[in-house]
C-alpha cells in the first residue's frame, strides 16, 4: 500500500497542507427546483446547471409553442427534444465546464409573460435533473414539497457541521478511526484494480493506477493520474461516485497532495460515505479539475 493511502487511511484527522476540494454536503440527485416567472418581466434570467451525458427536464404548466423553441449553440446538444410542456436537454461530451447557452421558450397562449428564457450552465458532472417553471400561481402543495425539501436539505447541512465538528474533536492516526467508528476488527480492506478499470479520460490526463478500499462507514479510491507532456497541470476540483443504477455516494473530500505535472505525476484520493451493503454496487467515477474542461472517468468501480 502506498504511503499517501495510509494518509487517508491512517490519519483522516490530521491537518495537512495538501489540496482539499468538495467538503460540501452532497444534495439528494432528485430534488426538484422550482422557477417562478414573473408576469411583468424584469426578472434576472435563471441559469440551470447541465451536464454531459445526462438529461436535464423542464417542466412548464403552461402549454408551449414547439416550434418556437430555440437553443444557442444547438450542435452542442445531443437532445432537445421540446414536447408540448416538457423540454429535455442533454449537453454532448464536447461542452466545456462553464460554457453557457441561452435557451428560449415561447407560450402558445399569449398571456404574460408570453417567453421565457433561461442560461444553461455546464457543469463536469452534476446536472440539475428536475426543473419545474411556473407562469401561473402555484397551488400550496407545491410550496409544502418545497418546504419540506428546504428543510430535509438544512437537515444534511446540520449532519454535515455535526461531523466536521466530531472528526475535529477526534484523534488522529488509528485511534481516530477506531474511536468514530470508521474501522471495526476487520481494518480496511484494499482491492488494486490498475488493470480491471477501462478508462475514458479527458485531453491528456491519463489514470495510471486504481485501487479501492472500504471500512464500516467509508469508502475510498485512489487513482495514479499522468499529465501529457506540454500540457498544463492538474488539480482536482471534485468527484462523483455513482452507481449503475443512479445512486450517487456522498462524497466527503477530495485530497491532492500538489498539482499533476508532466514532470511530477501523482494521485488523487476520493472518500466517500457507505455503508458494507451500499458499496457492493458497481460504480462510475468521474473527477473535473480546479479550473479547465479536463475530466477523468473511470468505469467498473468496485470495493472489496
Amino acid at each position: 500500500m502506498s504511503s499517501c493511502s495510509w494518509v487517508l487511511l491512517l490519519g483522516l484527522f490530521l491537518p495537512s497542507g495538501a489540496t482539499l476540494a468538495q467538503a460540501e454536503p452532497a444534495v439528494s440527485a432528485q430534488a426538484i427546483r422550482r422557477i417562478e416567472l414573473m408576469p411583468e418581466g424584469g426578472q434576472a434570467t435563471p441559469e440551470i446547471t447541465v451536464s454531459p451525458g445526462l438529461s436535464t427536464g423542464l417542466f412548464f404548466d403552461a402549454e408551449l409553442v414547439r416550434d418556437a423553441v430555440a437553443l444557442d449553440g444547438r450542435e452542442s446538444f445531443s437532445i432537445l427534444d421540446a414536447g408540448q410542456t416538457v423540454i429535455r436537454v442533454m449537453p454532448s461530451s464536447q461542452v466545456a465546464p462553464g460554457e453557457r447557452f441561452l435557451l428560449t421558450v415561447r407560450f402558445r397562449d399569449g398571456a404574460a409573460p408570453a417567453s421565457a428564457s433561461f442560461l444553461l450552465k455546464v457543469h463536469p458532472a452534476k446536472a440539475e435533473p428536475l426543473v419545474e417553471v411556473y407562469r401561473e400561481k402555484r397551488t400550496i402543495e407545491t410550496y409544502q414539497q418545497e418546504a419540506r425539501e428546504a428543510r430535509a436539505v438544512a437537515l444534511r447541512y446540520q449532519e454535515e457541521n455535526a461531523r466536521l465538528i466530531a472528526e475535529r474533536a477526534a484523534p488522529g492516526g488509528l485511534t481516530g478511526l477506531i474511536s468514530t467508528g470508521a474501522m471495526d476488527a476487520e481494518g480496511v480492506s484494499v482491492r488494486i484494480m490498475t488493470n480491471a478499470i477501462p478508462q475514458v479520460s479527458g485531453s491528456g490526463v491519463d489514470a495510471t493506477m486504481f485501487q479501492s478500499y472500504r471500512s464500516t462507514t467509508r469508502v475510498a479510491v485512489e487513482v495514479g493520474l499522468s499529465v501529457k507532456a506540454g500540457a498544463l497541470p492538474w488539480t482536482a476540483k471534485g468527484a462523483t461516485l455513482k452507481s449503475k443504477a443512479g445512486e450517487e455516494l456522498r462524497i466527503l473530500r477530495v485530497w491532492q497532495r500538489e498539482p499533476i505535472t508532466p514532470v511530477v505525476p501523482g494521485s488523487v484520493i476520493v472518500e466517500a460515505e457507505s455503508t458494507v451493503a451500499s458499496s457492493r454496487a458497481t460504480f462510475t467515477l468521474k473527477l473535473w479539475e480546479e479550473t479547465g474542461p479536463r475530466t477523468v472517468t473511470l468505469g467498473n468501480v468496485t470495493f472489496p
